[in-house]
């Protein structure tokens, strides 16, 4: 099933279609906090984070007691807390992730384990602190402090234990001046198998694991972030310049050697990147400083293939892009792409273009996919499938409609057809043919449309905030709910999602993976595992198993939707059958303004009783 908005949407997010409802006035499970709650963030592990006055609390379902308690920095602002992305960790910095001299702790939200503090580890000064993925490292740079004579130091900690696995002097301290004419880090280091990569201004020091050995330095220098092949045998170096607005990349090998004569140049912040046999291929964005529009002439993508040779731009004559970049999927044959503002291309690693011509598309390309027929797109105005080799329409014709809020689409097997939902009209495509038939209005009560679609027992079953309707094969309506929104002043906090960093290219970087750049199978159930546990499949530990067993499960509520309503006693939850419509349970939140969290895959309603009290309801009951 595909759900899509007219918006961009986060890796991984939970909606309030999937809340609760049990005619229950008794939680399952009570949580003191100790302190005034500020902020509740379900974390993609399945804990429960909770910032207080006093720190931070970690929660799970199945106990009445706190996973953990973390108070050593007191009140925790949002800007000194990172959620690491598809790990099982959150960082607190206090005081900010700016200031070199704030403490800094790494907290395993799984297992409740404190396994890092700077103050802890004798670290006067840190200049990086980076979890480096699937070594499960973590690489922290910096200043010891007196007692060491304010030695410059890496250190490696073993993040299932949180033990530290060696450290060693990046240069003599005796000549280390800070912010001065000596040598300091410019960025983030690479964490090989037998040495480490260093980014330094005097250029990049090839240290040798356990020992610190330098193994060599060369002169490539104010680098930001690295990255290799998997054979670790060619460096690929980025570094921001003209005050971000560009970026140069080098190649070096083993022993430090440049490979390229020249370094390249790319317009804008790299965004993405994919490392080939043939070269790297790089897209970066520009922004015309201040606007953010995606329709500005100087907001856009550009797509550059680096030879692995020469580092020359093998797609210099290739078409632009001319808006920016939404989709970027590398192919056996070359690399195809979609544009926010409308466009579908594919062009040869050695850029000449695959498709007869450029493909026009509708604005905001919300699905690209791989079947049987072809690639399909789905935008906010249209939809077709086109032939992966030619860019030739498979169906006569795109199914057009009016530009739409929302739009949902999935595959129905038993008819063997498309079903998309949009502008109020449910469409049927045949798979064949691509014959296009109105199947039946979806228009929804309250001014909503279907956000969700999907073929339950040969139905089609319809969903949005606070509507459910479900239709026959043939389109007739079977039956239809609607539960009126408390309205805007009762209307609840619902603080949905798992916190997602994006704090420079560094962490792009450490994130990034091949598996983003492949064009999934529509519909296909395996997309949110591979995404989000692709990540993590070489990496091991307890809290990682436990992790990547969650990305695989399905949804505890997979067979309910909840709605947030006003009921007779109050705002509430109701628990409703998606197969019968039927109400099978309410709870009463006893708030105008309730605010909630929702864990579909635990079955789990995390509910904000009082300023220090956290009740759970289990869903699955």
């Amino acid at each position: 099933m595909k759900t899509m908005y007219n918006y961009i949407t986060v890796l991984f997010t939970l909606t309030v279609t999937t809340m609760i409802a049990q005619k229950a006035e008794t939680p399952d499970f009570r949580y003191d906090t100790g302190a005034k709650i500020n902020e509740m963030r379900l974390t993609q592990g399945g804990t429960l984070v909770v910032a207080t006055n006093d720190g931070l609390v970690g929660i799970k379902p199945g106990s009445n007691e706190l996973l953990f308690n973390f108070t050593e920095y007191g009140r925790v602002k949002p800007e000194e807390l990172t959620f690491i992305p598809n790990t099982p960790y959150v960082m607190v910095a206090q005081g900010g992730f700016a200031n070199l001299t704030s403490k800094k702790s790494i907290v395993d939200y799984i297992s409740g384990k404190t396994l890092f503090s700077t103050e802890g580890n004798g670290w006067k000064m840190v200049y990086s602190c980076d979890v480096m993925m699937p070594q499960n490292k973590l690489v922290v740079t910096g200043q010891r402090r007196s007692e060491e004579k304010y030695a410059y130091d890496l250190a490696v900690y073993d993040l299932n234990t949180g033990k530290e696995d060696y450290r060693f002097n990046i240069v003599d301290p005796n000549k280390v001046t800070i912010g001065g004419s000596g040598m300091t880090l410019t960025g983030t280091p690479l964490l090989l198998k037998n040495h480490l990569l260093i980014p330094t201004n005097k250029g990049i020091l090839a240290k040798k694991a356990l020992t610190g050995e330098t193994l060599w330095q060369n002169e490539t220098d104010d680098v930001n972030w690295m990255v290799t092949n998997e054979n670790e045998n060619e460096i690929y170096s980025f570094e921001a310049v003209n005050q971000g607005k560009n970026t140069r990349i080098h190649k070096f090998g083993v022993n430090g050697q440049e490979l390229w004569k020249d370094d390249h140049k790319v317009k804008g912040q790299v965004v993405n990147f994919e490392i080939l046999p043939s070269g790297i291929a790089v897209v970066s964005n520009t922004s015309d400083g201040g606007s953010n529009s995606v329709f500005s002439p100087k907001n856009e993508s550009n797509i550059a293939f680096l030879s692995a040779t020469t580092g020359e731009d093998l797609w210099d004559k290739a078409p632009k892009t001319k808006g920016y970049v939404q989709h970027f999927y590398v192919m056996e044959d070359g690399i195809l792409f979609g544009i926010y503002q409308g466009g579908i291309n594919k062009v040869s690693f050695d850029g000449q273009t695959l498709f007869k011509k450029p493909l026009k598309t509708g604005e905001n390309i919300l699905t690209m996919a791989h079947t049987p027929q072809g690639l399909i797109y789905i935008t906010s105005e249209d939809a077709n499938i086109v032939d992966l080799k030619t860019g030739g329409q498979v169906w006569d014709k795109p199914l057009k409609y009016k530009r739409a809020d929302a739009i949902s689409s999935t595959f129905d097997a038993n008819k063997d057809r498309y079903l998309i939902s949009a502008d109020n009209t449910l469409y049927a495509v045949d798979k064949s043919t691509g014959k296009v038939s109105e199947l039946a209005d979806s228009k929804f009560d309250g001014k909503e449309a279907p956000s969700h679609i999907e073929v339950r027992n040969s139905n089609i079953l319809l969903t949005s905030e606070q509507n459910m309707m479900m239709l026959d094969q043939d389109g007739k309506n079977v039956w239809h709910e609607y539960y009126r929104a408390p309205g805007k002043s009762a209307m609840g906090a619902i603080l949905a999602g798992v916190t997602a960093v994006a704090s420079a290219a560094g962490s792009m970087a450490a994130a990034n993976s091949s598996l983003q750049n492949r064009l999934a199978g529509y519909d296909s159930q395996a997309d949110r595992e591979s995404e989000l546990a692709g990540g993590l499949a070489a990496a091991s530990g307890a809290s990682i198993s436990e992790m990547l067993k969650r990305f695989k499960a399905t949804a505890a509520t997979e067979n309910h939707q909840f709605v947030l309503t006003k009921l007779d006693d109050g705002v509430g939850l109701v628990k409703l059958n998606k197969d019968t419509g039927v109400m099978e349970k309410e709870i009463i939140l006893k708030d105008k303004k309730p605010e909630y969290i929702v864990d579909d895959f635990a079955g789990i309603l995390y509910y904000k009783a009082d300023n220090n009290s956290i009740f759970a309801y289990d869903l699955k009951k």
